[in-house]
């Protein structure tokens, strides 16, 4: 009869535990992004590329991705300002593709920044972004780049840039429109995982998933 309250205080524990831990990797990743992440593209150092971390175009329900649209924007925004000459779009891909009724968040956004009117020869696709870490560190063992300017929201911003950081890396952020708390809850909450996630791949060192060979941007005609 005495395990039932031993355990229901084990839990407590634990789920106080897990609490403090994901407050103080939220915390944490802030602290240490805050200061290269801007809200203008007035306040950024110029960079040879920029950086678009992926998402999906269509939301379950198939309607619009405000996060999709606002990045975009921001993007386009970016590369029409003269701050960077060259935009990678990193993201994943769903086996198949379009074509059979998946997605494909690279060639999504490299066509939603075409109709923004980025030309499509400055647009280079990364298909193995499949986490920010794989995105954020691809950008330099891939495309050869020590810095860039990444766009997402302050949420995904923030995280993105405390793993360059960790790995030498000296990335700033535009932040893109971001959608309210009330209107998306979910995604905040999944944040505080991601969070914790990310501040454990710092700690044990982990690098991204996927290699390849190295693209020169401007030289190397666009994926």
């Amino acid at each position: 009869m005495r395990l039932a309250p031993l355990m229901a205080k084990a839990a407590i524990v634990l789920l106080a535990f897990a609490v403090a831990l994901a407050l103080a990797s939220w915390v944490v990743i802030e602290f240490a992004a805050d200061a290269r992440i801007h809200h203008s593209v007035e306040e950024l150092n110029p960079a040879k590329a920029g950086l678009v971390l992926g998402t999906s175009r269509l939301l379950p329900g198939r309607s619009p991705n405000p996060y999709f649209d606002n990045r975009i924007e921001a993007a386009a925004r970016l590369f029409a300002s003269g701050k960077v000459e060259y935009l990678i779009v990193s993201g994943n891909q769903s086996q198949g593709g379009r074509p059979t009724g998946g997605y494909d968040e690279p060639s999504d956004m490299r066509d939603a920044l075409i109709a923004k009117g980025v030309p499509a020869g400055r647009i280079y696709r990364d298909y193995a972004g499949f986490r920010t870490l794989d995105s954020v560190l691809r950008a330099k063992s891939v495309f050869g780049q020590n810095r860039v300017i990444v766009v997402s929201q302050h949420f995904h911003l923030a995280r993105a840039l405390f793993l360059a950081s960790r790995h030498g890396l000296i990335f700033d952020g535009l932040e893109a429109t971001d959608v309210p708390w009330r209107y998306d809850i979910r995604t905040k909450l999944r944040e505080l995982a991601a969070r914790m996630r990310a501040v454990l791949d710092a700690a044990l060192g982990l690098g991204a998933r996927f290699g390849g060979a190295g693209i020169e941007l401007g030289v190397d005609p666009p994926s």
